[in-house]
């Protein structure tokens, strides 16, 4: 991309999974256009690698990083973008954070009470925060002048109803904020909007379930545009089994392996956010496109499939309920659009919900493929959690001036 095609200001997303960095930026004028995607992976680990994807040229660079932890990719992703580019084009950088406590909701500039806020609160989710407030800083030491501005996965659940918030503990626990959260928010609100943008009159405000089904996996049933539950709660490890989160326990199973196994709190929070879900229940991959092509022949991979495709339906029945009935499902994330295997198993049976969904549509990945005798429309909608965030950062910029 050379510098004269290439106008300013740009927004600048940034997303940490637990051993990864997803950023985007994007041309904030005259309208959002994705310039530029950047990944690293295996941070931590041996082989970090970055690779960066020019969205106009398609042209594609990899390369090997030191990545010793999240911070210390800041510096080569950065360089990267500022020699295509130019260093005075960053306008601001949004900054996804997984979980904004009892605090934080909707998308807000970063400041120190911030920060200190959620390394107060990092322990709801060591996974992802430690990282995210790393990374917060990094950014902010690289680009002292730059509007830096958070955007809370957590918002979308906000204002969930008292009773879907509620955990049946003690109510001291409660008070200091162990509830249920809701995740994935920042994908929810844009599914939410493209639902308005591309749906049927009225149907954004219908009785709606969207399904985010990827390594992380959950579903929310929303109504008038409002979150009304969620299978996530206090933290992103619980409702539904994802690639190697264990979902929903009893319990009692860490009570038991602590006083049988001898595990510690440590070894348990390890064993359910990275060796559990579909790699654990398989004990060959965390991948449903490995487990799709073993099953036939590999009992575990079936199995594991099976669980995934079984929670996920049952999920749909409850937030039905909630719902009292459904007009509209979405399936979307790795999963959610690119598996029609999975969202054929999910549907089955579920007629008297009205969901039945048409076979060759299905599995040419339509938009809509809900058969024409349903009752629900069932819709298959990319999601994009990175426009999602670089358009909170411009209506807070615009509201700012």
């Amino acid at each position: 991309m050379s510098r004269s095609s290439q106008p300013a200001p740009g927004i600048l997303t940034v997303n940490a999974g637990s051993s990864s960095i997803k950023l985007a930026l994007f041309e904030a004028a005259p309208r959002l256009r994705c310039l530029m995607e950047g990944q690293v992976e295996r941070i931590g680990l041996p082989g970090t690698r970055l690779s960066m994807t020019d969205a106009l040229s398609g042209q594609i660079e990899e390369a090997a990083i030191p990545g010793a932890d999240h911070a210390a990719c800041v510096g080569p992703l950065m360089d990267r973008i500022q020699q295509r580019m130019g260093a005075s084009a960053l306008l601001a950088v949004g900054h996804r954070i997984v979980h904004g406590g009892m605090t934080y909701g909707q998308p807000e500039p970063v400041t120190p009470a911030m920060i200190a806020e959620l390394r107060r609160i990092s322990s709801y989710d060591p996974e992802h925060l430690p990282a995210e407030i790393g990374l917060l800083e990094a950014y902010a030491r690289r680009y002292p002048s730059v509007a830096h501005i958070a955007c809370f996965d957590t918002a979308f659940h906000r204002d969930l109803p008292r009773v879907a918030q509620l955990l049946a503990i003690p109510r001291t626990y409660n008070n200091a904020g162990i509830r249920r959260y809701g995740f994935h928010g920042l994908s929810y609100a844009f599914l939410m909007k493209e639902l308005a943008r591309i749906g049927r009159p009225g149907e954004a405000e219908g009785r709606v379930i969207l399904a985010h089904l990827g390594n992380g996996a959950s579903m929310t049933a929303v109504q008038d545009g409002k979150s009304l539950e969620t299978t996530m709660g206090f933290t992103p490890a619980s409702g539904l089994p994802m690639s190697r989160r264990s979902g929903d326990l009893d319990p009692g199973v860490m009570s038991y392996l602590t006083s049988t196994e001898g595990l510690t709190v440590e070894q348990f929070h390890r064993m359910v956010n990275s060796e559990s879900g579909l790699l654990g229940l398989s004990e060959s991959s965390s991948d449903i496109r490995d487990l799709l092509a073993l099953e036939a022949h590999d009992p575990r991979a079936a199995e594991a499939v099976a669980l995934f495709c079984y929670h996920a339906k049952k999920a749909i029945g409850a937030l039905a309920a909630v719902l009292g009935g459904v007009d509209t499902l979405v399936f979307s994330a790795g999963i959610g659009e690119h598996s029609p295997v999975v969202r054929a198993r999910i549907c089955e049976g579920l007629g008297f919900l009205g969901i039945a969904i048409d076979g060759r549509r299905n599995e040419a990945n339509d938009a809509v493929i809900s058969a024409e005798d349903g009752r629900a429309i069932v819709r298959v909608i990319h999601t994009d959690e990175a426009r999602e965030m670089a358009q909170s950062v411009l209506s807070l910029l615009a509201k700012a001036r």
